[in-house]
């Protein structure tokens, strides 16, 4: 009597269909991405402008190349030192909440500052706005430019971090992509699988002794 053949154990990674590691991918992903935009604090991010004028009105060329020189000290110590006394926060904070932008067509800088409350948010901005300001035109009887508030920072009324919606989307993508690499490093499936024959001897027959008498 012989047994039907007993198929080894495929791996997991094989026996799971394509689409269900997409799937799982997407929907673990997802679940992630929106637990962190639930999770991580909603922050605020206020602008202020400074715009560079040359003293005689004609070398706006000059104006020009100082803005793209104050937009590259606004976040250098001894502006953010005076800054701090009228953001009411320490320098480290500035330094790492304050960004400056210029323009390559308009002699004016951006001081940014983000911070989990707005009206932090903007105070930080215009405190370093202020003291650039305050610093360019200590120096522009030198200079010949003057640096001028163009701008104030006002208290935003919207976030600028990821929504939990936004997060999540994002997260949904990374497993999705996450899952469709697993699928193309996992090992290929072999045309025949291999096959594990657990068979047991028939009886034996008989030999007809009587009839070899």
């Amino acid at each position: 009597m012989t047994e039907n053949p007993v198929r080894a154990p495929r791996p997991f990674a094989r026996a799971v269909r394509p689409w269900s590691l997409l799937a799982a991918g997407v929907v673990a992903g997802g679940l992630l991405g929106g637990a962190y935009g639930v999770l991580k604090p909603r922050t605020y991010t206020a602008t202020s402008y400074v715009i560079a004028v040359p003293v005689d009105r004609t070398d706006t060329a000059s104006a020009q190349g100082f803005a793209q020189a104050y937009g590259r000290v606004a976040t250098q110590l001894a502006v953010l030192g005076d800054a701090q006394m009228w953001a009411g926060v320490p320098v480290n904070t500035l330094r790492t909440s304050v960004q400056a932008e210029t323009s390559p067509d308009a002699p004016m800088v951006a001081v940014s500052a983000t911070s989990p409350h707005p009206l932090q948010a903007a105070d930080m901005a215009n405190a370093v706005a202020r003291s650039l300001t305050r610093h360019a035109n200590e120096t522009k009887a030198d200079t010949h430019v003057e640096l001028l508030q163009f701008s104030r920072a006002l208290k935003p009324t919207a976030p600028t971090s990821a929504s939990p919606k936004v997060t999540g989307l994002v997260g949904a993508s990374a497993g999705g992509l996450l899952g469709g690499l697993v699928l193309l490093v996992r090992p290929r499936r072999r045309a025949e699988e291999t096959t594990v024959q657990a068979s047991v001897p028939g009886p034996a027959v008989a030999a007809d002794v009587h009839g070899q008498l």
